[in-house]
């Protein structure tokens, strides 16, 4: 790869841009430049704000020359995801319905983002209402993964990850509630991290009312980049107390130091579903990373990672999206429709009970799940754990059949599981095989997203997945 200032890391170009070696818009220029040649082949960005950057770059510039107060992300280049108000612009969540809903007021997370000096340059895509593992729309069209065509960018932050993967930007801005941030930085090759919930602010715009008490509970916003570094230092910036979010909460970036050496605990099954030797491999290279650092490292058995799975689909799109149901048929192309009816029809082979009860007590037995777990990370502050079964997804996957879809339900147990129980996740790259990337799920205590990013910084010294890279 060249060594052009858009494959520079985020902490290298910040720090650059802070020493005056470069401006932050020579930085944004590259990276427009960059978005030029190969957002074409990939489609990740759908909407560039080339206009929009430079001017912020100027005054980026502007204020270092003047010696005011600088934000971590001072003058960097960022991406920010389509369904994600920002000021002046659509927030279309890839429907063609939702093309003119430009919105005046920044997402609170986003406002923390451009408080901290982040520079715009363009929004990602998303699937259609951003519920897909495959990121396509009859709005936007489809984004491919820049490793492999044939396999998806992931869902439903595919946008982001395939951009940060390529080059197009430092930074990509993400969310998750069933591994809208973690699927795709495994698809692609790069690190995203899932936050705590009320880390990072997140409460939509008053127009669209409050959100289900699942997306309350589980969904979260969060970086993406191409190291762990650079993931550490995005969440520095939007994890910031916000007013506008009521479960927003105050806490240190960095907690006690653990008394070490710490241990590790890896969970490779909890039943569902075999895992694919190439995923089986990958987890293996992570365990010998995590032990030549000190590490103690312990296989463990930890079924209730099954019963947070079933439980995310039963609380959570059983009973809370079945409305959502009603837009896609409403709004929704025919690949959204598809992939739905497939969804709930596998969803109900692997889960009973759709009813108030069912969803009452649904939320009863998720606060046990949440208590058992907190007590095993007591023993074990990290686990390990694979971002899903098999390897990146054919694309379409989903539409094929309900066979088929079952089949990607039960390999993305450690996607929804972690959601349910609301701990944080970090997606980190470990290795390539036919020539695809394989992360594994390093998974903590709430709010200790920073003995997270130690052990993942032991798993990326000895990784071999290059970042960025050539859409192939």
């Amino acid at each position: 790869m060249t060594d052009a200032i858009w494959s520079w890391t985020a902490t290298r170009t910040a720090e650059a841009i802070r020493a005056r070696e470069v401006s932050s818009r020579e930085v944004t220029e590259s990276v427009l430049a960059r978005i030029d040649e190969v957002n074409p082949r990939v489609n990740a960005v759908v909407e560039v704000t080339g206009d929009e950057a430079l001017a912020a770059a100027d005054a980026a510039d502007a204020r270092l020359r003047s010696g005011e107060p600088l934000g971590v992300l001072h003058g960097l280049p960022v991406t920010t995801k389509i369904n994600t108000d920002i000021a002046g612009h659509a927030t279309t969540n890839s429907v063609p319905e939702f093309a003119g809903d430009v919105v005046d007021e920044d997402h609170p997370a986003i406002e923390n983002l451009r408080s901290s000096g982040a520079v715009f340059v363009g929004r990602s895509n998303t699937p259609s209402f951003s519920i897909r593992w495959f990121t396509d729309n009859e709005l936007h069209g489809r984004t491919l993964n820049p490793w492999d065509a044939t396999r998806t960018p992931g869902g439903s932050s595919g946008g982001a990850a395939a951009a940060v993967a390529s080059g197009m930007g430092f930074i990509a801005h993400g969310n998750d509630i069933g591994g809208s941030i973690r699927y795709p930085a495994a698809s692609c090759g790069v690190v995203g991290l899932r936050p705590t919930p009320g880390r990072v602010p997140d409460w939509p715009t008053p127009r669209l009312g409050a959100p289900l008490l699942g997306t309350q509970q589980m969904q979260v916003q969060g970086p993406l980049a191409r190291t762990v570094d650079d993931v550490a230092l995005a969440f520095s910036a939007m994890a910031q107390w916000h007013p506008k979010d009521p479960f927003s909460v105050p806490v240190p970036l960095e907690g006690e130091p653990l008394e070490g050496p710490i241990r590790v605990g890896v969970v490779r099954s909890v039943g569902v579903v075999d895992l694919a030797p190439a995923v089986d491999a990958a987890i293996t290279q992570a365990v010998e990373s995590l032990t030549d650092a000190g590490y103690i490292v312990e296989e463990i058995d930890l079924d209730l990672f099954a019963d947070a799975w079933r439980l995310w689909w039963q609380v959570v799109q059983g009973v809370e999206f079945a409305g959502l149901g009603k837009l896609i048929d409403q709004y929704g192309d025919d690949a959204i429709k598809k992939s739905a009816d497939n969804q709930f029809a596998a969803m109900r082979r692997v889960v009973s009970g759709f009813e108030l009860n069912d969803y009452v007590e649904g939320y009863t037995r998720r606060a046990a799940l949440v208590r058992e777990l907190q007590i095993t990370l007591q023993q074990y502050p990290v686990l390990v754990l694979p971002i899903s079964a098999e390897q990146t997804f054919e694309v379409d996957a989903d539409v094929r059949d309900v066979d088929r879809m079952e089949e990607l339900v039960k390999a993305q147990w450690p996607m929804m599981s972690i959601a349910a129980l609301s701990v944080p996740a970090l997606s980190v790259p470990v290795t390539v095989v036919n020539g695809l990337p394989i992360n594994v799920q390093l998974v903590g205590r709430r709010f200790r997203e920073d003995v997270l990013f130690d052990a993942g910084r032991s798993i990326e010294a000895r990784a071999s997945v290059p970042s960025p890279v050539d859409p192939r």
